[in-house]
């Protein structure tokens, strides 16, 4: 045999080589396009999870009542948190809304106590709700001069800061009110915070805690009282000599001119009326009011405990001007009513520190919102009359 036609040394051994390579690279590409396609998958589930946990948080949920007060309790984990929601109408999918609250970690920032949840919220919406976080929706509420803490607490709720009923039992919290110095009335109704809910526009949280509410219109309150001291110091000095009184007394009395006065200049008349019947008891010997506010004030305070409020209309009436049992009447008794009926705003405050020097002691409605001030009793009763004529009766 020649030495061409000898077989070359390694032949077969480097072709098996070379299938064996072949075979490790295409295992290897398998192993890989396997290990890709597992990892493409698991972030497609993944971006599915994403994109399916965005859209629930988003999503309206059922539509309830308009709102819904609720006492959250303290400790409730997340699967609680979701039934909870969920027998409250809020939430569809109980266990969808566990999750969600799972993965944002909200269970840990809920805030017990008193809330309003809108209808329709979404899941998001609640959670930063439940939490009271800072970025939650905010609304604009004007509260007007001349609401009581009643009307002011029903204004809050129809706006989605806070429920009617929580409002109204901060607003006669005496430790919150004792640590926000406030100085209160003995009398039943009167260890409230009526009357120093200073009447401005507040941007405030949709569901916040009432008792922050409260605190910002008494802060409010406050700093519009230290304005007007300071511009109004002889006046103050005047009324602390001549009646005793101090802010409390001055803001009752406000309270008073702000419900009876609908024009503007008339306030420091109406204010003078009163401040003249409490000071000449010579010319005005009874020392009473006589205002159909005042009254009128104790059927939102102290329904049950005044016999004549009893299916009360909303009106004035001469049983609940004379019931016995009314001590926020003016006409049963002399001088202030216990505590404020009303929140007065700057102008009427300061028509009481700074009132007009009038001799009237008796005022009557005279149409189109103005009244006619007397300074005797004859002049107001002919007034009277005038009215009565003009109403033909």
């Amino acid at each position: 045999m020649s030495a061409s036609q000898e077989p070359a040394k390694g032949g077969v051994g480097a072709r098996n080589q070379r299938r064996s390579r072949k075979r490790d690279v295409a295992r290897s590409r398998r192993l890989r396009a396997a290990v890709f396609g597992f990892v493409g998958a698991l972030l497609l589930v993944a971006f599915t999870g994403v994109v399916g946990m965005h859209c629930f948080a988003n999503r309206p949920g059922p539509a309830v009542a308009d709102r819904v007060a609720v006492s959250w309790p303290a400790g409730l984990g997340a699967s609680e948190a979701a039934d909870l929601l969920a027998d409250l109408g809020l939430v569809g999918s109980p266990t969808a809304m566990s999750l969600y609250l799972r993965t944002v970690g909200a269970a840990a920032c809920f805030e017990p106590g008193p809330h309003l949840l809108p209808s329709q919220a979404t899941p998001k919406l609640l959670a930063e709700l439940l939490c009271r976080d800072p970025q939650a929706p905010r609304v604009t509420v004007t509260i007007p001069e001349g609401f009581h803490r009643f009307a002011i607490a029903a204004r809050l709720e129809s706006s989605g800061v806070c429920a009617r009923d929580a409002f109204v039992k901060a607003s006669a919290d005496r430790e919150l009110l004792h640590a926000l110095g406030l100085e209160l009335g003995a009398e039943p109704g009167t260890d409230t915070a009526e009357g120093f809910l200073f009447p401005a526009t507040y941007r405030l949280a949709l569901d916040s805690d009432p008792a922050e509410v409260l605190r910002r219109m008494v802060e409010e309150s406050n700093k519009r009282w230290r304005a007007l001291a300071a511009t109004n110091a002889a006046g103050l000095a005047t009324l602390a000599e001549s009646l005793g009184f101090g802010r409390r007394e001055i803001v009752t009395l406000a309270s008073i001119v702000e419900k009876e006065a609908a024009v503007a200049d008339e306030r420091p008349i109406i204010a003078s009326v009163f401040l003249n019947r409490m000071r000449d008891r010579r010319a005005f010997p009874s020392g009473r009011l006589e205002s159909d506010p005042t009254a009128m004030y104790a059927c939102h305070a102290i329904p049950d405990a005044v016999p004549s409020c009893q299916g009360w209309n909303g009106r004035a009436s001469s049983a609940i001007n004379r019931d016995p049992a009314n001590t926020f009447s003016t006409y049963t008794r002399a001088g202030l009513p216990p505590g404020p009926i009303a929140s007065p705003g700057d102008d009427a405050i300061e028509a009481v520190l700074a009132p007009r020097d009038t001799r009237y002691f008796y005022f009557v409605a005279a149409g189109q919102n103005r009244h006619t001030f007397s300074e005797t009793f004859e002049q107001h009763q002919q007034a009277v009359r005038k009215l009565r004529e003009r109403q033909g009766r």
